[in-house]
């Protein structure tokens, strides 16, 4: 293995902040990295060789080869941990304008909002894998927190607290508990897990995961994450009393100044409850 792979792999090693996934996505794209500026031409570089011209050069490379402009910004804040910890933040400039990456194109032409019926339910076969995918349904949460949720934890009465080493990003948030549906599925999921999480005491995280991802599979379910799309629209139809552009509604070009200022606090609601910091995240799940 070359100094500079080994090296970073042990960065994170001995690092390691954000949740399991978070992690794992760092490693990959360090990894990639390091890979990548070796066949660029750089050789013999350690974890604290790294300089701007690394770093133009790789984004470069990036922009020339049509690498998605989210993918792009994920490997910048790869970049910009790797040089926190190694002292050398000046390396990376601090706006992704420097080195003229495009801002990401958040509104989406058709909806990818996804639900599971009880019929698609009993076909999987695992009951912590099917009581989280009731979660992700009816809380609109990402996967990882589906797995690690633990009930008694979480469930306080009126909504729900999810732990920073559950969520991306580490950053803990608080969903609303609203409907008769939410109740019961999380009626099932104490009875499931106990005082546990819902993951099974006889596996890990990423033995779950891999169990979780061969059910569904066999089961024919397939990009989840369309759970939270649907989750989004249906808060936004609950907060405004309409449905969000990309489910039919009307766009925010035809509201009145009431109607934006309604539309706008529910996207903020909404930005919160699935785990974003900013409200323009929402064009994803809710179009514009």
């Amino acid at each position: 293995m070359r100094d500079l792979n080994h090296q970073l792999k042990q960065l994170c090693r001995h690092n390691r902040e954000g949740s399991f996934g978070t992690q794992v996505q760092r490693e990959r794209d360090l990894t990639l990295m390091a890979n990548q500026l070796h066949r660029i031409g750089y050789r013999g570089m350690n974890s604290h060789s790294l300089k701007p011209k690394h770093v133009e050069a790789l984004v470069g490379h990036w922009l020339e080869n049509g690498v998605a402009v989210g993918t792009i910004k994920n490997r910048m804040a790869a970049f910009r941990w790797w040089a926190r910890k190694v002292n050398r933040q000046n390396v990376v400039a601090r706006s992704n304008d420097h080195y003229g990456i495009p801002n990401r194109a958040f509104v989406t032409g058709s909806s990818k909002a996804k639900s599971i019926s009880a019929t698609q339910l009993e076909k999987v076969r695992d009951i912590h894998v099917r009581m989280s995918l009731e979660l992700q349904q009816a809380f609109g949460l990402r996967r990882e927190e589906s797995i690690k949720f633990m009930p008694s934890y979480a469930d306080q009465g009126d909504h729900l607290t999810l732990k920073p080493s559950w969520t991306k990003g580490g950053k803990a948030r608080v969903i609303p508990i609203r409907t008769e549906n939410q109740r019961t599925v999380l009626d099932r999921a104490h009875k499931l897990a106990g005082k546990g999480a819902l993951i099974p005491s006889s596996r890990n995280y990423k033995q779950q995961v891999r169990i979780y991802d061969g059910h569904a599979l066999r089961a024919g379910l397939s990009k989840m994450h369309g759970l939270r799309h649907a989750y989004a629209q249906q808060r936004y139809e609950e907060l405004t009393g309409w449905k969000s552009p990309i489910a039919g509604g009307p766009n925010s070009k035809s509201l009145t100044q009431e109607q934006r200022e309604t539309d706008h606090q529910a996207r903020l609601i909404i930005s919160h409850e699935l785990g974003h910091e900013r409200e323009q995240v929402t064009k994803i799940y809710l179009g514009r």
